[in-house]
C-alpha cells in the first residue's frame, strides 16, 4: 500500500496515477474541506486526515509500505509565517513520528530545489549543497530546509527515507492553476502583457512523479535526489509558446529594476483579488537566481531522465485548452 498525502495537489494527483499505472494500491490522506475533483475516476481509497494530526496520521498510515510526503503550504507571498512553518516543518515531524510508529518501510520526502543553499551564478546546483534553515529569500524556502534536515535526521537514526528535490514543475492535470499554468493561459489569452528577463529550470511534472517512484525502488537512505529538467529563459519560453499556439508574444521587456518595483506591490493585488500570484519579488528573484541545476545523481543512481521541455510546455497546454473547453 502507497500512501500519498497532498494527493489533491499539481505533483500529488500526477503521482497517484503513476502510482495507479503501476498497478499499486494507493491511499490518499485528504483533509475534510479538499478539493477533490483532481482525483475523480481514479481507484483509489481516500482516508480523512491532517498533517497537523498526528493521530489521524497514524490510523491512515496503518498497513504503509510507502509514504510519499507532499503535502506543504506552497507560497510566493509575503507573510503567512506561522502557517508556512507549522505545516510545512511541524507537519513533516508528524509525518516522521508516524513513520515510525506505524513501522512503515520507506519515507520519500518532497522538498524543493529552493530548500538548498544556492552558490553563485555559473556553478551548478547538485546535492552536494547543503539545505539552507537561514535562508533569506523567504519562510517557504527556509522550511523546507528545516523539515528536509529533520528528515535527514531522522533517517541517521533509522528511518529508511529519502529527500527529492523538483525545480518548477509544469505540465498537465495542474487543476489548482499554479503561477507557471496562469502564465501559459494568459498567453494563449493575450493578456501577457510584457515579458521580464532571466531564466529557470523548469521539469514536467509527470517526470517529477516518475522521479519520487524511482526515489522509492531504488534511492539509498538518507540520500537526496534533484529532479530537475532543463534551464530555459523566458525568451525561449516565449519562442516555444509561439510556436505552440501561432500567436506572437509580446515584445515589451520590463527592466530587472523596475520588474523588482512591482513586484514589491502586487501581493496587495493579489489578497484584494484573491487570484493565484506569479509575478512577487520571490518569483522575480527567482529568475534572476542562479538557474544551473544538475540532475545527474538521479539519472545516475534512480535511473532518472525527464523529457524535453518543450514537449511539457506542448502539453500543458493543450491540456489546459481541453479543461478550459
Amino acid at each position: 500500500m502507497d500512501i500519498v498525502t497532498g494527493a489533491t495537489g499539481s505533483i500529488g494527483n500526477v503521482l497517484v496515477r503513476q502510482l495507479l499505472n503501476r498497478g499499486r494500491a494507493v491511499r490518499a490522506l485528504v483533509r475534510p474541506t479538499s478539493d477533490l475533483s483532481s482525483l475523480e475516476g481514479l481507484k483509489i481509497e481516500k482516508v480523512v486526515g491532517n498533517i497537523l494530526n498526528i493521530n489521524s496520521l497514524i490510523d491512515a498510515f496503518k498497513e504503509a509500505d510507502t509514504i510519499y510526503h507532499l503535502a506543504a503550504y506552497v507560497s510566493i507571498m509575503p507573510g503567512d509565517i506561522k502557517l508556512i512553518r507549522k505545516i510545512n516543518l511541524e507537519g513533516t515531524i508528524n509525518v516522521i513520528k508516524a513513520c515510525i510508529k506505524c513501522n512503515v518501510k520507506r519515507l520519500v520526502y518532497t522538498s524543493s530545489i529552493h530548500a538548498l543553499k544556492e552558490p553563485p551564478d555559473g556553478t551548478a546546483i547538485n546535492e552536494n549543497m547543503p539545505f539552507d534553515p537561514y535562508n533569506i529569500r523567504g519562510e517557504y524556502d527556509r522550511s523546507k530546509a528545516q523539515a528536509s534536515l529533520e528528515v535527514l535526521k531522522a533517517a541517521r537514526k533509522g528511518l529508511d527515507a529519502v529527500v527529492v528535490c523538483p525545480t518548477g514543475i509544469m505540465g498537465p492535470y495542474d487543476f489548482r492553476i499554479s503561477s507557471m499554468s496562469q502564465t501559459f493561459i494568459n498567453f494563449i489569452n493575450h493578456k501577457l502583457k510584457f515579458i521580464v528577463g532571466g531564466a529557470f529550470d523548469f521539469v514536467d511534472v509527470r517526470d517529477v512523479a516518475i522521479g519520487h517512484i524511482l526515489a522509492a525502488d531504488k534511492g539509498k537512505t538518507g540520500e537526496s535526489y534533484i529532479l530537475s529538467g532543463e534551464r530555459v529563459t523566458m525568451d525561449r519560453m516565449m519562442s516555444i509558446l509561439e510556436e505552440t499556439t501561432g500567436d506572437a508574444a509580446s515584445q515589451y521587456k520590463v527592466p530587472v529594476w523596475l520588474a523588482k518595483m512591482i513586484g514589491s506591490l502586487t501581493p496587495i493585488y493579489y489578497r484584494i483579488t484573491n487570484k493565484t500570484p506569479y509575478f512577487t519579488s520571490y518569483s522575480i528573484r527567482t529568475l534572476q537566481g542562479n538557474s544551473f541545476i544538475s540532475h545527474k545523481k538521479a539519472t545516475m543512481q534512480l535511473g532518472y531522465s525527464p523529457r524535453p521541455i518543450k514537449t511539457s510546455i506542448k502539453d500543458s497546454v493543450k491540456w489546459l485548452n481541453e479543461f478550459y473547453a
